[in-house]
Order: structure tokens, then sequence, then C-alpha cells
């Protein structure tokens, strides 16, 4: 069984590390030579909608998947009519428009920040009364970590934050007053069985992950397992699925999802009994979903824009390091670490010794 994946990144070379196991070979269609995941997986460089290499996946591939949901959303489309795709291609496009996922979020009884559509300075100038300050201005597509977005504090940055945005179909969503942000992670199958992960309890720097600690028993983990599966039966979507929340006094209210394995699920590697990856691959292919339990107290650190001193994270005892063979460079995850432990008091001390590395990092 051959797998496609568009995308070769990261995502891509866990999902093959996870899938070598069961047996998988995998094939990788990705612009950059030196893809991640080109070393685990037949490479096919060159562009996302070349029309001879996305030909040659599809006679390659028994099904294909992608790593990132900026894939041109046609491209799976394309490859649907030639093989099978999962997730579907109506879920990357709604993912891939923030839009017109905040409005599919609005149609599902899912709570989000106020939001309004933006095409002009106008349409901006007359949103903000009902919005309200301060605000953050997104471009409708291609944002990701931070990217294409401008946070407004009072009037006077309207005219700046709208011509930062070079004309770009854009949104407005007002602040959300959170007291903390969190994930949750799916996999659903063609079948229909679906599984859900712990809570991600999740901070950043610079808008990209720094922490992701699982939080078993989450007092809010019913409300977001009743959000996220009705994403999933929605979209008759296969595959895993991360949904970003926020924390607001106890309620939930939606950020953004994600149609593929997220970040914030890096801790299942280790600490859990089935990794976010294998259960993706068991998906895609309609096998049995593995359990998704924590094994004891677990967490995930990157590394931004270059790695720690690997000898002492790997002097931990109950840490993880995976590397992505990825040049240093400000902004960019290249390597992350994993820890897990029985004991809490353990776990806290290696996870905060792990984020202080962390923070070490020259990012710049």
């Amino acid at each position: 069984m051959k797998i496609g994946i568009l995308g070769g990144g990261q995502l891509a070379r866990m999902i093959a590390l996870a899938g070598y196991p069961l047996g998988l070979k995998f094939i990788v269609l990705d612009p950059d030579a030196n893809a991640g995941a080109a070393g685990l997986s037949e490479h096919l460089h060159g562009a996302y909608d070349d029309p001879a290499l996305l030909a040659e996946l599809a006679e390659k591939a028994d099904v294909v998947t992608y790593e990132f949901e900026n894939v041109p959303a046609h491209v799976a489309e394309f490859l649907t009519s030639h093989t099978t795709v999962y997730p579907p291609a109506n879920a990357l496009a709604v993912a891939q428009d923030r839009l017109q996922e905040k409005n599919f979020f609005k149609q599902l009884n899912i709570g989000t920040a106020p939001f309004a559509a933006i095409d002009s300075l106008d349409d901006l100038q007359q949103a903000m009364p009902s919005i309200g300050y301060p605000a953050i201005l997104k471009s409708r597509r291609m944002g990701y970590d931070g990217k294409g977005q401008v946070v407004i504090k009072a009037e006077s940055e309207l005219a700046a934050a709208w011509q930062a945005m070079n004309g770009a179909a854009s949104i407005i969503e007002g602040f959300v007053p959170f007291q903390r942000e969190v994930s949750i992670i799916a996999a659903r199958r063609p079948s229909g069985e679906i599984v859900f992960y712990p809570l991600s309890e999740n901070s950043h720097q610079g808008g990209i992950l720094r922490v992701a600690e699982c939080k078993t028993n989450d007092p809010l983990q019913s409300k977001a397992e009743a959000y996220v599966r009705s994403l999933l039966e929605a979209l008759n979507y296969v595959g895993v699925i991360a949904l970003e929340l926020f924390d607001v006094k106890g309620e939930l209210l939606a950020n953004e999802f994600a149609p593929r394995v997220h970040n914030s699920g890096h801790w299942t590697i280790e600490g859990s009994e089935t990794s976010q990856f294998e259960n993706h691959l068991r998906a895609i292919l309609d096998l049995p979903l593995g359990l998704t339990q924590a094994r004891g107290y677990a967490a995930m650190v990157n590394f931004i824009g270059g790695l720690a001193n690997d000898q002492q994270i790997l002097a931990l005892d109950n840490a993880h390091l995976h590397l992505y063979d990825k040049a240093p460079r400000k902004g960019r995850k290249v390597a992350h670490a994993t820890v897990r432990a029985d004991d809490a008091n353990l776990f806290k001390q290696s996870l905060t010794t792990l984020a202080t590395l962390a923070d070490q990092v020259d990012d710049s």
C-alpha cells in the first residue's frame, strides 16, 4: 500500500515514520528539493499543481492525503477524480478561507469571536463599531503561524492596517478575552468511527505554538468533543482534524480548524497509546482506530528558529527529541521534544527545563 502526501515537511515525515511499522510506503509531492520527508519516501519534486506530477502521484498512490491546508483546493479536487483523497476536498476548501470557515462554524452553532468580511477600507471602517477595539485584520487565505495578520488598537490605525493587506480579501475579528487556548484532535474513518484525544492546552510566542500540554479529564473535554464531532459529520470527514478553541470563562469559542495532523498533537507520539499520525493513517485506510488516552502526563515543546543543546535535551530521562532536518531560520520550526512521565512533579520539572531550553534559542 502506497500513501501519497501533498507536502513533504515535518508532518509528512512523521506520518511516514508512523506508517513504516504498518508496512506502508510513501510518495510525496513538494517543491522543496530538501523536503524533510524526502528521505523517507519517493519524492516528486515540483509545483503542487504540476499536471504531470499530479498524474504520476494519482497513478502511484492508493490514497492521497496532505500535510498542510494551503495546498490549492483544485489540486485536491483533480486528484479526487483520479484516486482516493482524504481528508475530502471540501474540508480543505472551507479551511483555506477564514470567512467561509467562520460562517461554517456559525451554521453549526459553534461560537466564534465577532467577525466581518473586509474588501475595502470603507468595509473596515463600517465594521469597527460592532467589532470593537482591539481587533485583528487577517487575510482570508494563506495565513499561518501569525502571518497575514495586523492588530488594530485604535481608529487611527485602520488605514495603515488595510494598506498592509495589499488589497487582499480579508476578515476582521474582535479580540477574545480568553483565559487559555486549547485544541482538540480527533480522527474519523469512512465507516463513521470517531476517536478523540484529550484536550491540549497551548501557549504561543510570536503567533507560533511553543508548548502544548495534554489535559486529561479537562472539564471542557465533552463540549470540545461535541464541537469537533459536528465538524467531522457535517464535512463527512476522514482523517485527523484539529480544532483550535478559546476558553472564555468556561465557554468555548472556535478559532480555526486544521484538516490534517497538527502541531498541538505532537505529544501523542510518546504520550498516547496511538499517535495522531498512526490514527490518521488508520483513518484514511479505513482501519480500526487506536486508543487515544494519554500515558500519564505528556506535553510537547517546539524549537523555533534553531535547536537548543541536544545533549541537554536528551539528558532528560523522560524527554524525546524529534529533529526535522531543517536549516535554522527565524520563525521556523526545526524540531520538537516531547516529555512524558507518570509522576506529576517529575513531569513539571522536565517540562519547565525543556521550555527554558527552547527560550534560550536565538530566533533572530
